[in-house]
């Protein structure tokens, strides 16, 4: 009872305010969006993840830029809710959901193919969907599941699209990563579940070390064609990537990231920065942190010859799925 009556003192509650308030305010980036004047009316772009969280906000602010904007959502109740919120905040009518399953590569060739049918353009493409957490299961096509979602659907649903991203040059693709990949390690074996420790998050850690190899290795290959590959670190986000991790971790983590975490919004800002700042024209092959800043990625990271080795194995992975 000590304790709590604490903690409901009105000198305690004022000064957590405060707290919460200089963190909050201490976590803002360099780059703010409503700063930025990019319209992009007759652009069309596509987020992966866009029902919730920082790709709800993505496509959001692409939207409001008057972007035709797709929603990329497994969920079709979520994503329609998405969908439905987008269009009344922004004004736009151009926006639309797909679905699609990252996690199996049959949905990710369907799904590219009604794009390629539909769609004259892509101009943007935001793989922003990930998860975190998952216990070790396997996917159909034999893949260990988060390597599946986070790194091979992406990979694959890019290289279908790519042909049509070239023919809308000038065109970006930014994909979401994680400073978490650092810690990250490159065994291709864990692609099909093997030798993996499945402790926290080393599993995403992987996934999203892979991200970056790849998309350093795309940009290498997109070199003169007007289409920029680059990664991008979001931040500490308060998302529902931890919705697969126990209640007991969890809790503490949504308690700690009210005062210290980025909302959404917040961590929105990097990927959004990527996909529409001016700075960032013909810029590729890079890596931004949270505040929007280029920095140095891992060290395997940076390794040419091993992106060349990560690309053509994933290549082999889904040439035939």
């Amino acid at each position: 009872m000590f304790f709590m009556d604490i903690f409901c003192h009105p000198l305690w509650a004022a000064l957590s305010a405060l707290l919460a308030l200089v963190v909050r305010l201490q976590r803002r980036a360099i780059w703010d969006p409503q700063a930025c004047s990019v319209r992009l009316r007759g652009k069309t772009a596509i987020v992966t993840g866009a029902n919730t969280g920082i790709g709800k906000f993505i496509a959001l602010d692409l939207a409001r830029r008057g972007a035709r904007v797709i929603l990329a959502c497994r969920s079709e109740s979520r994503g329609t809710a998405a969908l439905n919120e987008i269009k009344q905040t922004t004004g736009n009518a151009d926006v639309h959901l797909r679905i699609v399953d990252l996690s199996s590569m049959e949905s990710v060739r369907e799904f590219a193919k009604r794009i390629l049918e539909e769609e004259k353009a892509l101009h943007i493409l935001v793989n922003n969907a990930a998860v975190s957490g998952l216990p070790r299961q396997m996917t159909k096509d034999g893949f260990e599941a988060s390597f599946a979602t986070n790194h091979l659907g992406p990979f694959l649903l890019t290289n279908l699209l790519l042909d049509l991203i070239r023919r809308s040059a000038p065109a970006r693709i930014v994909t979401v990563s994680s400073l978490n990949h650092k810690r990250g390690k490159v065994d291709f074996s864990h692609f099909h579940g093997d030798n993996l420790v499945y402790s926290m998050d080393q599993v995403y850690n992987h996934t999203k070390l892979h991200n970056i190899i790849c998309t350093n290795e795309l940009a290498r290959r997109l070199q003169g064609t007007g289409v920029t590959a680059n990664s991008v670190h979001p931040g500490v986000v308060m998302t529902e990537v931890m919705r697969h991790y126990p209640f007991w971790l969890r809790y503490p983590f949504n308690l700690i990231g009210f005062f210290f975490f980025k909302s959404p919004e917040e961590g929105a800002v990097s990927p959004i920065y990527c996909a529409v700042s001016e700075e960032l024209e013909g810029v590729t092959g890079k890596y931004f942190d949270s505040d929007c800043s280029l920095v140095l990625p891992a060290p395997l990271a940076r390794d040419p010859a091993l992106a060349v080795k990560d690309f053509e194995f994933c290549e082999k992975l889904t040439a035939k799925l």
